[in-house]
């Protein structure tokens, strides 16, 4: 197994909860709730590590999603130490480190201001989150690998008053997309430059 992303969340933000409870399909995640998002290959051996987690520790699990070739899982409690305690589960059952897993790399990061109010009508019928108004400022950002687009989401909601649009965990590459005004959404995205450049890791084969 491959350890591909692990990111710890220290306090889940509203609006970042709030999103997950509308797309987890275990345990919702509440409000000030600590979480960690692992991600592995192969996608189907998630099963096992879900399952270690689980038995040793006392966290939920709000999502375990398996694809052919990534598999991720979402855990979460009160307390951080229980939440910490299952990601070293999990890494003692890979028989690798925090510093094992892939660094990320953004692969997309843009800043649309004045959204026309028909990209914005676009965007809000695939969102699960908050809505985008016509006339507001739009971030979108892909990473890799992608259990890290919720690290970087929670980061931008506490740094700044920006509206959460969507978030992508999983699959090939994360996404993010955030709604507001221009110089909230640019904080937001300081915020997340930052969060992302102080994650070490194994750097990636760019293909």
């Amino acid at each position: 197994m491959e350890l591909r992303a692990l990111s710890f969340i220290d306090v889940l933000q509203p609006q970042l909860a709030g999103f997950l409870q509308t797309v987890a399909q275990g345990l919702l995640p509440l409000g000030r709730q600590s979480a960690v998002i692992v991600e592995i290959a192969p996608g189907i051996a998630i099963n096992a590590l879900t399952d270690i987690a689980l038995k040793r520790t006392r966290v939920a699990v709000g999502m375990q999603i398996v694809e052919r070739a990534y598999g991720l899982v979402e855990l979460h409690d009160f307390d951080q130490g229980e939440v910490r305690a299952a990601a070293a589960a999990v890494l003692a059952e890979l028989g690798v480190t925090e510093a094992d897993r892939l660094a990320p790399r953004v692969l997309s990061r843009e800043i649309i201001t004045g959204v026309d109010g028909q990209q914005s009508a676009m965007i809000n019928r695939m969102r699960h989150g908050e809505m985008l108004a016509s006339g507001q400022t739009l971030y979108t950002l892909e990473v890799a690998p992608a259990g890290y687009a919720a690290l970087a989401a929670n980061e931008a909601e506490k740094r700044a008053d920006v509206n959460l649009l969507e978030v992508v965990t999983f699959g090939a590459v994360g996404r993010v997309w955030l709604g507001g005004d221009e110089e909230e959404i640019r904080e937001a995205a300081a915020a997340i430059d930052d969060t992302l450049a102080a994650l070490t890791g194994r750097t990636q084969e760019v293909r």
